[in-house]
């Protein structure tokens, strides 16, 4: 091994490398200074993101623990889109007197999570997943905290890390049991010895238990709603999008090269989690009224969508897969992007607050907009064929009944996201919010989940692009 071989791991050097740099500055800077780390955070982010997406060869390092191919770039890539419009938005909230004393521990410890989830997403045996699972959620609970003063933010912290570890206990006692029955950690190897022995199967479903946690899949998503509304909204986006969207593809990648010879088994279960997922996430949307808590059960309800991709078991599921994540980060971003704008400059993050918004707000009330309608599947924009082509592919194997159960499900997703899109334009209202303007970096992050919705809804070569990475999966 020599020093090229370390370029492989380029995605997580560099980005520890500018936490460190972000923690040795903040060292430097008096306490009136402190907000000046934010630009520096995010202009080296943004050389991150750059980086990312220069070409480079795949490659193995440490004996097949670390794996890296175009495609696992890619998905990384598409996280750090989704990480570096949340920290756009992430501006006035930071800017804030409450904030001031602890500006580079949000950024240090977002980077270091996200750190954690590219090592899930490269682990080429259970070891380096589980480590960089455990790096990955660990620090979101001081994230989900960050406003420890507020009794909601602390209890979402304790809440997230108490379900942390009652999931990470079940995922390792399944691990536990696939080590015992056959003797390796390595994907590779475990792929071999795999079968539909009693021991195993009951393996195979703890580790989908302590999956689910993390992707949110009913009955494991109880925390969730409670996270969601108690930690700053900022957080939420980030645990809605990135954790949410790292989760599904490191859980499609182990199924996919772990658990293949067992599919049909796995895919009875996620059977029965897309369906109950889909119902109760959709079903608990309906009556809420909080914004957060609304997008809350919104992005349950999307979790059972992603599911029917991944229990095609082919290179269409994956592609549809990682499109329609891809497509959620934009859409999910513009709502949590609008709602973010709006708590800071009014406080106010109920539904009932919305009405009559498009008067005094016109350009925010055409994002959310916007946004809902991509969530919610409504031609031309993005959601619409992140959604299509999900159910495509899942028609494709023959799982008709489970299409038509999505369909009705996207149909009462409809009902409730439109009326976010009623109270803004057609509900009255005496005392709208006024009008204000958006800082300069919020705009940015809201311009770019704008296009994003409306470049991937009308350049179909995106698709084919991710289309094309997956050659070699199957």
């Amino acid at each position: 091994m020599n020093i090229y071989d370390f370029l492989i791991m380029r995605h997580e050097l560099v980005l520890v490398i500018i936490a460190l740099v972000v923690l040795i500055i903040d060292l430097g800077l008096k306490p009136a200074q402190k907000r000046h780390i934010i630009p520096v955070a995010v202009t080296l982010f943004i050389i991150h993101t750059i980086i990312g997406f220069l070409p480079s060869s795949g490659g193995i390092l440490f004996g097949g623990m670390f794996h890296s191919s175009p495609l696992l770039v890619m998905m990384k890539n598409v996280l750090n889109i989704g990480v570096l419009i949340i920290l756009l938005q992430s501006y006035s909230w930071l800017i804030k007197p409450e904030n001031k004393e602890k500006m580079s521990e949000y950024f240090v410890i977002m980077f270091f999570t996200l750190t954690g989830m590219y090592f899930m997403i490269s682990a080429g045996d259970f070891l380096m997943f589980y480590l960089g699972l455990e790096t990955a959620s660990i620090p979101i609970a001081a994230l989900a905290a960050y406003m420890h003063h507020r009794t909601k933010s602390a209890e979402a912290g304790v809440k997230y890390i108490l379900s942390s570890a009652l999931s990470s206990g079940i995922l390792l006692f399944g691990l536990s049991l696939i080590y015992g029955t056959t003797g390796s950690i390595l994907f590779s190897d475990i792929a071999f010895s795999i079968t539909d022995s009693p021991l195993q199967i009951f393996a195979l479903i703890f580790f989908i238990s302590g999956m689910a946690f993390k992707i949110s899949l009913v009955p494991f998503q109880l925390w969730t709603a409670d996270v969601y509304e108690g930690a700053p909204t900022n957080v939420t986006s980030y645990l809605s999008v990135i954790s949410k969207g790292a989760a599904s593809f490191v859980f499609m990648l182990i199924l996919f090269k772990v658990f293949f010879p067992v599919m049909e088994v796995w895919r009875d279960i996620l059977y029965t989690l897309s369906i109950a997922t889909m119902i109760i996430g959709n079903l608990f949307a309906l009556r809420q009224k909080n914004m957060k808590r609304f997008l809350a059960f919104s992005s349950i309800a999307q979790a059972g969508f992603i599911l029917l991709g991944i229990m095609v078991g082919s290179k269409l599921g994956m592609t549809s897969v990682i499109y329609f994540i891809l497509t959620y980060i934009f859409s999910n971003l513009g709502a949590f992007g609008v709602v973010s704008a709006i708590e800071n400059a009014s406080g106010k993050l109920s539904m009932d607050d919305y009405n009559g918004l498009y008067k005094t707000n016109p350009k925010l009330s055409l994002l959310m907009m916007l946004s809902v309608f991509s969530l919610a599947g409504i031609p031309p924009v993005a959601g619409f064929f992140g959604k299509f082509f999900l159910f495509t592919s899942a028609a494709s194997a023959g799982l008709y009944w489970l299409v038509f159960i999505a369909i009705l499900n996207a149909t009462i997703s409809l009902y409730y996201y439109l009326l976010v899109v009623k109270a803004m334009f057609i509900n009255k209202n005496e005392t709208p919010i006024p009008a204000f303007k958006t800082d300069l970096p919020a705009r940015a992050g809201l311009i770019l989940s704008a296009l994003g919705i409306f470049i991937l809804g009308f350049w179909s070569q995106v698709y084919e692009w991710i289309n094309n990475l997956t050659v070699g999966i199957f």
